[in-house]
């Protein structure tokens, strides 16, 4: 029953991942805290996150900006790992009251910005890449801070979900390795990963359903109501 009460809330996060490009991790770590523990938790939400987003890439392959890809995770992916060792030594809530407020920031700047037509190039991909991927290690999901970033890049709809899914990869992937080079990936673990994987990567083919019946206005508004979630979420973790 424990696996079938993940698996339906895998799919439902997975739903939502492939709509936004983001939440899943959000959605599924409480009950993988409550099901397997926290320690536990860490490391097969990033096995997870590594199918999910595998399962955007499949679905917007053709969509995909590599070179924007690549640009961006040849600094974040570092930067990840940077960002990962420091976790420990700074204050608690000091991420999470930076980052609720930088998000929240973001929706009037992006449409400010979009008004005046600006794009990032991708010499700024991988110029912001660092911080940001030092960013992305100090908490749980990526997504929250690519999904800007690409946003502001140009890219929409299946350009953003399968770009933002394949720079995500390097992400958590850099994170799995450091799991296992600290022999936190035993065989028990990968295997609640892969079965909370398989439900993430069946819910980005159904977000990618969603995502063709919105129009870029409505995508662009569901957009910014994630950022404003996202900020709301890590002010109130902040000051908890």
């Amino acid at each position: 029953m424990e696996y079938l009460f993940v698996l339906v809330v895998g799919l439902g996060a997975g739903t939502l991942g492939g709509v936004i490009g983001t939440g899943s991790s959000i959605v599924l770590m409480p009950v993988l805290v409550l099901l397997f523990g926290p320690r536990q938790a860490v490391p097969i939400m990033a096995i997870a996150a590594i199918m999910g987003n595998a399962g955007r890439v499949i679905a917007w392959w053709r969509h995909i900006d590599w070179r924007a890809c690549f640009a961006y995770c040849a600094t974040a992916v570092p930067g990840a790992v940077l960002g990962a060792s420091l976790l420990l030594a700074i204050p608690p809530g000091v991420a999470e009251l930076a980052l609720g407020v930088f998000f929240l920031s973001l929706i009037p700047l992006r449409r400010w910005l979009a008004q005046r037509e600006f794009r990032l190039s991708q010499l700024h991909l991988a110029l912001l890449g660092g911080p940001l991927g030092v960013l992305t290690g100090l908490v749980v999901s990526t997504g929250p801070l690519t999904v800007p970033l690409f946003t502001f890049y140009g890219l929409e709809r299946g350009g953003l979900l399968g770009t933002e899914a394949a720079a995500s990869i390097g992400m958590y992937g850099s994170k799995v390795a450091a799991f296992q080079a600290l022999g936190a990936l035993p065989a028990s673990v990968v295997f609640d990963g892969l079965i909370v994987g398989s439900s993430l990567m069946a819910g980005s083919f159904l977000g990618r359903a969603i995502v063709l019946a919105l129009t870029p206005g409505a995508y662009r508004t569901l957009v910014d109501g994630l950022m404003l979630c996202s900020g709301l979420t890590l002010l109130w973790a902040a000051v908890k």
